[in-house]
């Protein structure tokens, strides 16, 4: 006697629009979740980032704060012609850009070194464990991390200390005007060249293993591996990191040069963000830091653009 089959009840979901309604009403409501979901972020767009962009008409007013944003005096272009009449603006941008820009290249190449020497490492665990050590300083704030550094790299601080035990002088990391650029670039990559590191590992591992195989048959060595195989497979993602990291051109790291700056190094050490907190915060003139800041901003804009047009003719990026 054959067994009676247990009727078993399956759940269809439709995979198209019913009788009497439409194809686009049908995607709308079963994109409905997704836009719920959404809909907290975008909040928090317009809050934080919208809608404090009504402050940028303090740029163009002479803004009391008794009186408000309304009342404040128009002063039109006054703040602008002010701020570049400032004897220190040129220093300024040439410290943002000199640092930006050194920490963009000496960061891509830290990474990109550290993923392929990570990659040679045949042990799963350690290779785990040295990235886990790795990119753990990202995390830490500045504030934490640069308090750190405060004391280590300190005339009398331990790296100077182990210096002077080996029989070298002790250098001024950080009372230096000469130093302070180089020393600020070195501890940035010092904290993130571990982060950035995994986007390269995430490209190594699509690389076909097959190459490597049929490489190593006709006889090539390590280094013609890396060569030939490992860096062309791997040039789309450092020339599209390389294209992108274009508008971060005027950001220099204002929690970073503000921890480890002092008026030592103010020369070499002043960037614009710091300068708006200078100016603009601690020395009430609220128009020449809006200034400043819409500046930056409009120049970041351009070269945001500028990088995702290169992205797109070089790597094949596209966002939209």
């Amino acid at each position: 006697m054959r067994p009676v089959a247990a009727s078993v009840s399956v759940t269809r979901f439709p995979v198209g629009p019913s009788v009497g309604v439409s194809r686009r009403s049908w995607r709308l409501r079963r994109r409905v979740p997704l836009y719920l979901m959404l809909l907290p972020a975008l909040i928090g767009l317009a809050l934080f980032h919208y809608y404090p962009m009504y402050g940028i008409i303090v740029a163009f007013k002479d803004y009391q704060p008794l009186i408000g944003f309304a009342e404040s005096p128009w002063v039109g272009w006054y703040n602008f012609r002010l701020m570049f009449s400032t004897p220190d603006i040129w220093e300024i941008l040439r410290n943002t850009v000199v640092i930006a820009v050194g920490k963009i290249i000496v960061s891509q190449v830290a990474s990109v070194s550290f993923a392929l020497l990570l990659n040679e490492v045949a042990v799963l665990w350690y290779r785990r464990l040295i990235q886990s050590l790795s990119y753990v300083l990202h995390f830490l704030s500045w504030v934490i991390l640069g308090g750190i550094l405060l004391d280590l790299l300190a005339m009398r601080g331990l790296v100077n200390n182990t210096l002077v035990n080996v029989g070298l002088p002790r250098i001024p990391f950080l009372n230096s005007p000469a130093l302070f650029q180089p020393t600020m670039i070195l501890t940035d990559v010092f904290k993130n060249f571990g982060y950035g590191a995994i986007i390269y590992l995430a490209a190594l591992t699509s690389i076909d293993p097959n190459l490597y195989e049929a490489a190593a048959v006709d006889g090539a060595n390590r280094r013609q591996l890396l060569r030939h195989i490992t860096l062309p497979g791997i040039a789309p993602t450092i020339v599209l990191l390389a294209a992108l990291s274009l508008g971060s051109v005027l950001n220099a790291g204002f929690e970073q040069v503000l921890v480890m700056s002092n008026p030592l190094v103010l020369s070499t050490g002043d960037i614009i963000d710091t300068y708006v907190y200078r100016v603009g915060l601690l020395g009430a003139k609220y128009g020449i830091g809006t200034a400043m800041g819409l500046l930056k901003g409009l120049v970041s804009l351009v070269l945001i653009t500028l990088s995702y047009y290169l992205a797109e003719r070089l790597a094949n990026y596209r966002i939209f």
